[in-house]
């Protein structure tokens, strides 16, 4: 329940706070880029209600005094069952961008994912930012883009490679269509006053560092230098031909822990586990790609009972509240990994935002543990739930 509106950071308690605050800030067009899914976003809203038609049932009687809610996930063991997923843009919505998300997951030990249309480059954020670092590969028509984006990760020191499935063509994001948003954004009449009434995010993006998708510009200029609709970008930029076969040549090529981000159905899941992934990502990309599909926390259980003794299972996409990580890891899943969860938090304050929101879940996931009468997130079981 939110009590009065939220006007500074300090009144954000939540990730609905953090998106409120984000609007107040943002140009329209940038917000609905972060905030928009596909055709009637009826997935992206499902990802979140999810979690609600399951309840929890906890213990009591327990000592909670020492909680344990660390969790080893892909050969790194972090204090929390939480990732940072990979998310594009990011100086479009804060100018510290990816610099800010990195260093709040380096002060939390959390894996942080920074993605090929990262607007901060991979050797900068390797070479500034310890802790578990992952490079999400979305694989091009460009060979030798391909070839680069790997290299660059291996010379960085990533700690892993994860390459998105789900984006061979790029959703119906109307939003953005109606909004006109590219990247770089493209002032129009109508989006002109949106970014005239917000002086300080326009005074950043046009007297700062100058916005760029440093990975990709030494071979593709669009996102750069020409504006790009990220539905077009994907279309016209990415592999559609990318298979199997190809999947398989990456984790190869790459020859470290690898993940594939995008899986849902269970035979998927199975090839997967079958090619000898180290992880699989449940997502449908926040709900941005094919409207309609099922939310990664209703299909959890499913993949989990076929795969979950084979390859971990990471469930990312919805996560809103230390519940529903608990919800998660109950049925399964290794840990949980969110974009929105700090991206509304970055576009509302930068780094302290990111810090506050993170800050806020550790608190929240360490509470409910106690409250839940669990001591490690090993207890957690399908007993705990209660399906509606």
């Amino acid at each position: 329940m939110k009590i009065g509106a939220i006007r500074k950071l300090e009144d954000c308690r939540n990730v609905a706070d953090f998106r409120e605050l984000a609007q107040r800030r943002l140009p329209f067009p940038v917000f609905h880029y972060i905030d928009g899914g596909g055709d009637d976003e009826v997935t992206k809203d499902r990802n979140t209600a999810a979690f609600d038609d399951v309840d929890l049932v906890p213990d009591v009687l327990v000592d909670v005094e020492s909680v344990d809610t660390s969790v080893t996930v892909l050969g790194k063991t972090t204090p929390l069952p939480l990732m940072l997923s990979p998310t594009a843009l990011q100086r479009l919505f804060h100018w510290q961008g990816e610099r800010a998300v990195a260093a709040v997951a380096e002060k939390f030990s959390l894996w942080f994912g920074i993605s090929s249309l990262a607007s901060v480059s991979v050797e900068e954020i390797g070479r500034r930012f310890s802790g578990p670092k992952m490079l999400q590969y979305y694989y091009h028509r460009d060979k030798g883009l391909n070839a680069a984006l790997l290299e660059m990760a291996r010379t960085a020191k990533f700690d892993a490679v994860t390459l998105t499935v789900d984006a061979n063509v790029g959703g119906n994001r109307e939003r953005c269509k109606a909004t006109g948003f590219t990247s770089p954004p493209k002032i129009t009449p109508a989006s002109a006053w949106s970014y005239a009434s917000k002086p300080r995010w326009a005074l950043d993006y046009f007297f700062r560092e100058k916005f760029s998708l440093p990975n990709l510009e030494a071979h593709v200029s669009a996102g750069s230098d020409v504006s790009s609709s990220i539905q077009s970008y994907f279309t016209e930029m990415l592999d559609p031909a990318m298979d199997w076969k190809a999947a398989e040549k990456l984790r190869d090529d790459w020859g470290g822990k690898f993940a594939l981000k995008g899986v849902m159905s269970v035979g998927d899941a199975r090839r997967a586990a079958a090619m000898g992934v180290d992880a699989i990502y449940l997502s449908n990309h926040g709900g941005r790609q094919l409207d309609g599909s099922r939310a990664p926390f209703d299909q959890l259980a499913e993949v989990v009972d076929a795969v979950g003794d084979k390859v971990e299972v990471i469930l990312d996409g919805g996560v809103r509240r230390g519940t529903h990580v608990l919800k998660a890891l109950s049925l399964g899943a290794k840990a949980v990994s969110g974009g929105r969860l700090y991206l509304y938090a970055l576009a509302a304050a930068g780094q302290p935002g990111v810090e506050r929101a993170i800050g806020l879940l550790r608190d929240e996931i360490l509470r409910d543990m106690k409250l839940m009468g669990k001591t490690s997130l090993a207890q957690l079981t399908p007993d705990n739930l209660r399906f509606r």
